[in-house]
Formats: structure tokens, sequence, C-alpha cells
């Protein structure tokens, strides 16, 4: 039997023995890392030559286990974070938009406010009105 099949051999074991709740060598966790202490394997053979297994596992772990993969739990909370903190932001930016355009109005009445308190505006000497002013 040659390296790469005692591996996998190890790994379907130690499935095995970590669903079962009976594990000898790891923490007992429901991980991949568990899983790597538990087969005696380098985590990342298990991730990348045996991805297979891996996924495998937390198949098995939905199934035989009823239970959601941790690294799924994780995501699932970064997720529902991210949600939060994107609405929050939505939020911020509406009232930030409003904000813009009641300033905008403001300014605008306080410039027609002092144009009409300072009277006509004497147009520049290289301008020509069409209508000669009525003054």
């Amino acid at each position: 039997m040659n390296q790469q099949q005692n591996e996998r051999t190890r790994i379907r074991e130690a499935m095995d023995r970590l669903l079962s709740r009976q594990p000898t060598a790891s923490n007992g966790s429901l991980t991949v890392v568990a899983l790597a202490v538990e087969a005696d394997v380098h985590r990342m053979a298990l991730v990348k030559r045996h991805a297979d297994l891996k996924n495998e596992f937390y198949e098995r772990v939905r199934t035989e286990a009823k239970q959601m993969p941790e690294s799924e739990k994780r995501l699932r909370e970064t997720v529902s974070k991210l949600k939060k903190t994107l609405a929050n932001k939505e939020a911020e930016l509406q009232e930030l938009r409003r904000q813009v355009t009641l300033l905008t109005l403001a300014s605008a009445v306080l410039t027609e406010e002092q144009r009409s308190a300072s009277g006509p505006v004497p147009a520049p000497g290289n301008v020509i009105p069409f209508r000669p002013s009525s003054s």
C-alpha cells in the first residue's frame, strides 16, 4: 500500500472516530484541523491532496451529526455582520444625501437673499446687455 493510500485510510478511520465521538489524538471537534490531527496527516495534505475527503467529512458532519461545520458557522456569522454593516452604511449614505440636498437649498436661498439685498449687479465692462437696464 503506498503512502497516499495509507493516508486516505487513516483519514477515513479518523472521520469515523470523530463522528462517533471517540477521538484518540485530537480534541474531538468536527473540524478539518481535528481531522488532520486525528489522522496524523498534515492539514495542508488534507486540504490539497485529499480535498475530496475533506468535502466528504463536511458532508458527513451535516448528515450524520446534524451539525453545520465550524468553518461554515464562522462564514455565516461573518456574512451576517457584513450585512448589518452594509445596512448601516446605506442608511448613513441616505442621510448624507439628504443633508447635501438641504445644504444646497440653504446655500441657494442665502445666495439669492444676498443678491436681492445688495441690489442689481452691474454688468462687467465687456458684457453688452440684450435689453437696456430699466434704471
